[in-house]
């Protein structure tokens, strides 16, 4: 199948691009999730999250701005020492990135529904109200690294590989799927 490149794809293609890619992100934050709760933490296993299916928005939406934010300089690398000064200024960035997310979500959750429905981190010696800390800011830094620098580039290549009308699809499937669950969410 021929490749496709960038300027050769319609907006709409690339929206459902973006959209796959959202929803990918959504749901690799739920397993990440999950085995932090069931391995790491040995709390058991709990679907995480405000929705019923095995995604997290917050992810795919840091995911998304992360892409935004960061993606150029991913794509077109600095060379030599300054390289690893990029590479340092990308992970602050997700980290400052993710945080920030991570801060409004708790706000918006609690205006809404009155509560956010994940941990706080009172328990983290270095945290904000117990909705930040410093321990979970760093694992976002280097997710974002792993995110920007292996995952992205491959799941880019998957992507373009996709026929038009799988993709189509596919993507208008999940994005029922998971808008059903949200107003199944806001109607509880």
């Amino acid at each position: 199948m021929k490749r496709r490149s960038y300027k050769s794809i319609t907006p709409l293609r690339r929206l459902q691009e973006i959209y796959l890619y959202f929803f990918l992100y959504c749901v690799i934050g739920w397993l990440y999730e999950v085995f932090l709760e069931a391995m790491i933490y040995r709390w058991g296993f709990s679907n995480r999250g405000i929705l019923f299916g095995p995604y997290l928005p917050i992810y795919g939406i840091g995911a998304l701005v992360f892409l935004l934010c960061f993606g150029r300089y991913v794509q077109k690398p600095a060379k030599g020492a300054r390289r690893w000064l990029q590479v340092g200024l990308v992970f602050l960035g997700c980290m400052m990135v993710a945080t920030a997310i991570e801060l409004a979500a708790t706000y918006w959750m609690e205006y809404t529904v009155g509560s956010w429905p994940w941990q706080t981190y009172v328990d983290y010696k270095i945290n904000f109200q117990g909705r930040i800390a410093l321990s979970p800011s760093i694992r976002f830094g280097l997710g974002g690294l792993l995110f920007l620098y292996v995952i992205q580039p491959l799941f880019y290549k998957l992507a373009r590989r996709i026929p038009d009308r799988v993709l189509a699809w596919l993507t208008g499937t999940l994005f029922l799927v998971m808008t059903v669950d949200f107003v199944v969410y806001l109607l509880k």
